[in-house]
């Protein structure tokens, strides 16, 4: 199979991640309880695009807006329209990672890194803090996206399990809810 249609033919997963992942952080008051990692804050922020359909013959819905904007975007999904993009806050312990996840690929684009410790290098010379500074860089990079994976796998065990039709039916249900919260 052609890695293209294989991309196509699995976009659906990373679309239902991301729904699922919206509803779980919703329900739980903006965190997600990660088994291993505790609590992790997951917050759906200013930008997500959502598509219908495919081709020539996709639509597509641009929301902006803080969180507690995105009405158009759940009364979308009322409308049988799925997540292509979403912008998400990620927390860590004191850390937080700002990123747009793609779904057909789960793709992370502008990540933004939690601050590093700086250029303070106890003395040593100016390569050897640029040097600490660019692994420090990399480690936290490693750590956001290892956040996602544990999350994708969360959902991925929920997904081919017995749960998911639990789990599908309490989606929908918030699904409706959206579609209801936007119409008042």
């Amino acid at each position: 199979m052609d890695l293209l249609d294989l991309i196509e033919e699995k976009r659906f997963l990373g679309q239902e991640f991301l729904i699922w992942l919206w509803c779980k952080s919703e329900e739980r008051g903006g965190s997600i309880d990660l088994p291993g990692r505790g609590t992790v804050p997951v917050v759906f922020e200013k930008h997500m695009l959502l598509e219908c359909g495919s081709g020539p013959e996709c639509e597509k819905l641009v929301c902006r807006g803080l969180m507690t904007e995105l009405k158009e975007a759940r009364a979308g999904l009322a409308l049988g329209k799925r997540p292509e993009q979403a912008r998400l806050k990620i927390g860590s312990e004191e850390r937080e990672y700002s990123f747009t996840l793609s779904a057909s690929t789960l793709e992370f684009r502008s990540m933004k890194l939690p601050a590093t410790a700086g250029a303070d290098d106890g003395g040593s010379n100016e390569r050897e803090g640029l040097e600490g500074q660019i692994l420090e860089r990399v480690a936290l990079l490693e750590e956001g996206i290892d956040l996602v994976n544990e999350l994708f796998r969360l959902f991925m065990q929920i997904r081919t399990s017995e749960r998911w039709n639990d789990e599908l039916l309490r989606l929908r249900r918030w699904i409706s809810s959206g579609a209801d919260m936007a119409v008042a």
